[in-house]
């Protein structure tokens, strides 16, 4: 099935911010942005969201030959001459993705399992995309009786949902971030205006003591681990703040 119109000039803004596009469907794509408001908000948030992942996540080398074997899965064989300037929509889709793939740093945590400080490189980058979004979370509620059972079906064990309202720091809900190749549950907090994702992934081996991680990029991490899930607090509160919202929640009674 062929894309409607909104969604070949998603994709074209995509392609025109890689520099995928030819002069003529660019100066068209750029009519067309300047006759609709929600075509340049679009473009504006992708520009700015690769802007914040090229600061916030350190570059990757892609290893040797990863370009042409992606190129090769996804069908974007060399095309004859008479068709370089026409490419179908399908392999506009793909070569899209295959920009994503090899220029953001947040997608090529999902290529490998992420050894040591990954982990809080990928936590970090689903928090900063949760800020970016119009919404930082998938289902709003501050029940934890509406959080935790939302997550049923969309990852393989919902997360513990401890409700902190009393002590400063409100649920606000939840969304899935992924780390590694494996969709996560995170939390969302708040206190006072700062927001707080706590990521939840299984496989912990041992419990492990709240302990505070290097900052990155001036965001506060930390990170313990209890009953076989290790979790990734990350926010822009102090290290102290952060830290006393983890030590709530980790000394919540076990009914909750």
């Amino acid at each position: 099935m062929s894309p409607g119109p909104e969604q070949r000039d998603l994709l074209l803004i995509h392609a025109a911010i890689d520099g995928e596009l030819d002069p003529a469907n660019a100066i068209a794509l750029e009519e067309r942005i300047a006759a609709d408001p929600a075509l340049a908000e679009e473009r504006a948030r992708v520009e700015t969201l690769r802007q914040v992942l090229r600061e916030q996540l350190p570059t990757e080398s892609v290893p040797p030959g990863l370009r042409e074997r992606v190129r090769r899965a996804v069908g974007l064989a060399a095309a004859p001459p008479r068709f370089a300037s026409q490419p179908s929509w399908r392999a506009l889709a793909a070569s899209v993705a295959l920009a994503a793939v090899l220029s953001s740093g947040g997608t090529w945590y999902a290529l490998r399992p992420p050894p040591g400080d990954a982990v809080a490189e990928a936590v970090l980058a689903g928090h900063l995309r949760g800020l970016m979004a119009p919404q930082s979370i998938d289902v709003a509620s501050s029940d934890r009786h509406t959080v935790k059972p939302w997550f049923n079906g969309r990852v393989p064990q919902s997360p513990r949902v401890i409700d902190l309202a009393a002590e400063g720091y409100p649920l606000v809900g939840g969304r899935i971030d992924v780390v590694g190749r494996s969709g996560v549950p995170t939390l969302v907090y708040r206190h006072r205006d700062h927001i707080i994702s706590l990521t939840a992934i299984a496989g912990a081996s041992r419990d492990q003591a709240i302990t505070t991680q290097p900052s990155i990029k001036g965001y506060s991490v930390i990170a313990w681990a209890a009953d076989g899930i290790a979790y990734w607090a990350v926010s822009d509160l102090g290290a102290g703040d952060l830290n006393r919202f983890a030590q709530l929640f980790r000394d919540a009674p076990p009914d909750q």
